[in-house]
C-alpha cells in the first residue's frame, strides 16, 4: 500500500557528533534558547532528561504556527549517541499514525531517521520536518563552535 515510510539524512558537524548528543541528552531544555525561532519549549512530563521512559513534549514553530509533539523516549545507546523518540501526542499524530524519530551522532555526523505510518495516501512525506530538525542541528552546532 505504500503507507508505511522511513526517511533518513546525515548532516555534518564540524564541533563533533558527541557534543550534539549531550545537548540532545544531557542538556535538552537549552535548544530552545540556542534555537528560539524554531524550538519554543521543552518539557519533561516523567522522568528525568531524556531517559528510556522519560515523556517529554516540544513546543516548536513550523511555518510561523506553534505546533507540539509528545514523545516518550524508547532506547538511549550512548556507545552509538542514539536515541530513539516515539511521539504519542500532537500535531503529526494527525497526519500519521505512527512516528518515530532516531537521532545519531558520530564523530563528524549527526543522523535523523524517521520512520512512519501515513494515514492515507495522500499524506505528504515528512520532508518539511526532516529540514527543520537539520536547521535546528545546524544550530546546535554553531552554538557549540562558539
Amino acid at each position: 500500500m505504500g503507507l508505511k515510510g522511513k526517511l533518513i539524512s546525515s548532516v555534518e558537524v564540524k564541533c563533533g557528533g558527541h557534543l550534539v548528543h549531550d545537548i540532545f541528552h544531557a542538556k535538552t531544555h537549552h535548544i530552545s534558547n540556542i534555537s528560539p525561532s524554531k524550538v519554543k519549549n521543552f518539557e519533561i512530563h516523567e522522568g528525568e532528561t531524556v531517559y528510556v521512559g522519560s515523556i517529554v513534549e516540544w513546543t516548536y514553530s513550523d511555518d510561523g504556527k506553534d505546533k507540539m509533539s509528545k514523545q516518550v523516549i524508547e532506547a538511549v545507546d550512548h556507545e552509538t549517541k542514539t536515541i530513539t523518540w516515539k511521539v504519542i501526542g500532537g500535531d503529526l499524530l494527525e497526519l500519521y499514525d505512527s512516528f518515530t524519530i532516531i537521532t545519531s551522532c558520530d564523530h563528524h555526523w549527526t543522523t535523523w531517521t524517521f520512520l512512519y505510518e501515513k494515514k492515507t495516501e495522500d499524506t505528504p512525506e515528512p520532508l518539511v520536518l526532516l529540514a527543520y530538525v537539520l536547521h535546528v542541528t545546524k544550530e546546535i552546532e554553531n552554538h557549540l563552535l562558539k
